[in-house]
């Protein structure tokens, strides 16, 4: 699918079109992810405020210190998974992991790529399953990527990697089968688009999970899913964070400044 540029403002689209071009001249590895991936699997088009590029940690830098030499300016307002580039007319995140530090970006996204073109520029898709991975934890008061993700399910389940879906969630699983138990709501006669094993798979952990033991310390998971929502939780209620290293990803420094930014982006 090639999507329309003249659906956005037209300047907006040409700083995109150079940025992607930029950065293949540079021969920089990125995938393009977000709302423009999304809609090239499934063709719902819808252009948001910025465009998503999937890039490793280690190539942030290298990518910045490209598209600051095309006049654009540049920021990292996350160091632990995003950074900003800033046009006249438009801005794209440079996004390494997820903001609740689970879904890194590694060798694999770029070994399951998908060819595609954007505005009249190749590009790589990221990987309809690595998608799933991280829109399946985006659940904040203001947005809920649920729809996205059964939406994607619904194009795509007949060919997705469902092994590597269940072992990018690993021991996050219940929030994959969270979603795919919605499936057969939104889509009762489609519901067949989620293997049987999977289906049977996750029933089964459930079934082991509820009949062993009840953890002995209260964690909250809740903020791997949304970090506003469940803050009451950790910082009145005396659970766990379940971000909070070792356990999670992140350092508590991290996730106070992730914190501390709510409702100012």
């Amino acid at each position: 699918m090639t999507l329309e540029p003249n659906r956005l403002n037209e300047d907006t689209a040409q700083f995109y079109a150079r940025s992607l071009t930029l950065l293949n001249q540079a021969e920089l590895p990125y995938l393009v992810g977000g709302a423009y991936a999304l809609a090239q699997y499934t063709g719902i088009e819808r252009h948001t405020k910025d465009l998503d590029i999937i890039i490793q940690r280690d190539d942030r830098d290298r990518v910045l210190n490209v598209l600051e030499a095309a006049g654009y300016r540049t920021e990292v307002p996350f160091p632990h998974w995003l950074a900003k580039v800033f046009g006249d007319h438009g801005f794209i995140d440079v996004i390494y992991n997820s903001g609740n530090g689970l879904s890194e970006v590694d060798d694999e996204w770029f070994a399951n790529v998908a060819i595609s073109e954007l505005f009249g520029v190749p590009i790589s898709l990221c990987p309809v399953e690595e998608l799933i991975w991280s829109k399946g934890f985006v659940q904040e008061r203001e947005r809920f990527d649920g729809a996205d993700v059964i939406h994607l399910i619904r194009f795509l389940g007949a060919t997705l990697d469902w092994r590597r879906l269940l072992r990018r969630f690993g021991t996050h699983w219940r929030v994959l089968y969270g979603h795919i138990v919605l499936f057969g709501f939104v889509y009762p006669n489609e519901r067949d688009l989620v293997p049987r094993w999977v289906m049977n798979e996750l029933a089964d952990r459930l079934r082991a999970e509820n009949d062993a033991p009840l953890p002995q310390e209260a964690i909250c998971f809740g903020t791997t899913l949304s970090r506003e929502q469940y803050l009451t939780d950790v910082t009145q209620w005396g659970f766990r964070d379940a971000r909070l290293k070792p356990l999670g990803a992140m350092s508590a420094e991290e996730i106070a400044h992730w914190t501390a930014a709510i409702g100012s982006e």
